[in-house]
């Protein structure tokens, strides 16, 4: 695996853990916009490491779903987890009054996580 990917792999971690925290603080709309950072950053890595890097959001999403989604390299429910997760993220952080169940924040850190382990065990066949 490249430095980069790894350390993209690393942030991801890190982001789950302070959206974690974040979650148990009762910052539910905070926590939900760290868990779809970490399946950006989970992306980033899996599209580094074919040699892709992108500036925008909606490019890589859109590029994980041809290279990987679309493919079946990896489960596309992924890519789904990922555009489901940034349209949270989106209407949370600039929408007001919008509430968020902590159910549902617990559920998209935890498809962030499982993102992840499927991401590191396929780099590092």
């Amino acid at each position: 695996m490249k430095e980069y990917s790894s350390k993209l792999l690393a942030k991801a971690r890190d982001t789950i853990e302070g959206a974690e925290g974040l979650l148990d603080m009762g910052k539910a709309e905070i926590a939900a916009g760290r868990a779809y950072y970490a399946m950006f950053y989970v992306a980033e890595a899996l599209l580094f490491e074919k040699g892709s890097q992108f500036s925008k959001h909606g490019q890589v999403i859109a590029a994980y779903g041809r290279k990987f989604a679309k493919t079946k390299e990896l489960d596309p429910k992924y890519h789904r987890w990922l555009r489901a997760a940034f349209d949270t993220r989106i209407s949370r952080d600039y929408d007001v009054d919008t509430g968020i169940d902590r159910t549902i924040v617990s559920e998209l850190i935890n498809e962030a996580r499982e993102f992840l382990e499927a991401a590191q065990a396929y780099l590092e066949k």
